[in-house]
């Protein structure tokens, strides 16, 4: 699978939504929870993650539902590094 593939891929299971109350939430624990172990935000948005998705498709639940919450989830704490990288440099 090259580069272009795995970003389509991506692209065809993230959700925007979904991804993006992740982002917001494994932010708000990271910030304010302090007795949680950062090791455990991407397992939390990740679960975070499936059971928006689930909600978004009227409680449907299939293999690429669960697949669009894990992907849009876990590419949250991506975005995460991303956004703090890119603001770290400034």
């Amino acid at each position: 699978m090259g580069r272009i593939d795995f970003m389509e891929f991506l692209n065809n299971y993230t959700l925007p939504v979904v991804l993006g109350i992740c982002l917001c939430v494994g932010y708000i624990v990271k910030q304010w929870l302090a007795d949680i172990d950062n090791k455990y935000i991407p397992a939390i948005v990740a679960v975070l993650g499936v059971f928006l998705s689930v909600w978004v498709n009227r409680w449907s639940v299939t293999p690429e539902i669960i697949l669009t919450g894990l992907v849009s989830g876990l590419g949250s704490t991506g975005m995460h590094q991303i956004f703090k990288q890119f603001i770290e440099s400034t």
